[in-house]
């Protein structure tokens, strides 16, 4: 027994059945939705707060300050709040109200500004003041490290090792950073996977950074390849998971499934693991469901 922190990780392989015929390729998503606050951020923000601590970086006392676009911010909303820690979280008013909300139910101040451009440079001059602590998802190893502590391993041991290729959208990186790190320590030949928005396209918990806002954590070495997903194929694939498979999920989500059943496509057999990043029920108010 515990309290909800430790119900963090350990989230379950689900096989996907409805989109493919080849019996020797197996896909299956990591459904990281399952954690606590809703989605694999939550990995995260427990290691970024709790190594914070332990190091003595912050105390109780610390006033936190932090650039997101949803679900590190709900992440660190709810682990900050157990950790009775202040934090105010800076979000784009274009993101849905449901992230707000839930937010500022576990206690969390949140700053609405107009893009995450704009979010991080303001996170980072309140914190240059010295006012306040920036846990900095961008820059910040403890990001990738929680998921070579927890979501490369866990992968790895529910695969029984036979995973081939993993597939994860790229926003801060930490997940593909951490993930190819263990994975690719057990067996070289794993491929690892990115997928980026199209120029043109919008696509929530995915990014295409400008490259004075690239993530300091990410390392392309650690990626094999890009497949760059539009909003539109995004969009269509979150859709046909939650009718066709029952999992309800976001647009990042859609996008790594797409780039997941574009490998299973080009292959002969293998076994393909995709991150699912979160939960459907944060985009209700957009458009995604609609």
């Amino acid at each position: 027994m515990g309290n909800i922190i430790d119900s963090i990780g350990n989230t379950p392989l689900v096989e996907i059945t409805s989109f493919h015929s080849n019996p020797k390729v197996r896909i299956y998503a990591k459904m990281e939705g399952n954690n606590p606050a809703g989605s694999v951020k939550d990995r995260a923000a427990l290691n970024m707060i709790r190594s914070a601590l332990e190091r003595g970086d912050i105390t109780k006392d610390t006033k936190l300050i932090e650039a997101t676009s949803g679900n590190t911010g709900i992440a660190l909303a709810m682990i900050a709040g157990i950790y009775n820690l202040s934090l105010e979280l800076v979000m784009p008013s274009t993101s849905t109200r449901e992230r707000t909300l839930t937010m500022e139910a576990f206690g969390a101040k949140v700053t609405l500004l107009d893009t995450m451009e704009i979010c991080r440079d303001y996170a980072e001059e309140k914190a240059a003041t010295g006012a306040y602590f920036i846990l900095n998802q961008f820059s910040n190893p403890d990001n990738y490290k929680a998921h070579i502590k927890t979501t490369g391993p866990e992968i790895w041991r529910d695969t029984e090792g036979k995973i081939t290729h993993f597939v994860s959208a790229m926003g801060t990186t930490g997940t593909i950073m951490g993930s190819s790190m263990f994975l690719k320590e057990k067996n070289p030949d794993i491929q690892i996977i990115g997928c980026q928005p199209t120029e043109e396209s919008s696509i929530p918990g995915i990014r295409r950074w400008p490259k004075a806002y690239l993530p300091k954590i990410f390392d392309p070495s650690r990626v094999d390849r890009i497949i760059d997903i539009s909003q539109q194929d995004a969009t269509k694939k979150a859709r046909e998971l939650t009718k066709k498979e029952g999992i309800f999920s976001g647009m990042s989500t859609g996008g790594a499934f797409h780039a997941a059943l574009q490998i299973a496509n080009e292959i002969e057999e293998g076994v393909i693991v995709f991150i699912s990043c979160d939960r459907g029920d944060r985009y209700l108010s957009s458009d995604l469901f609609g």
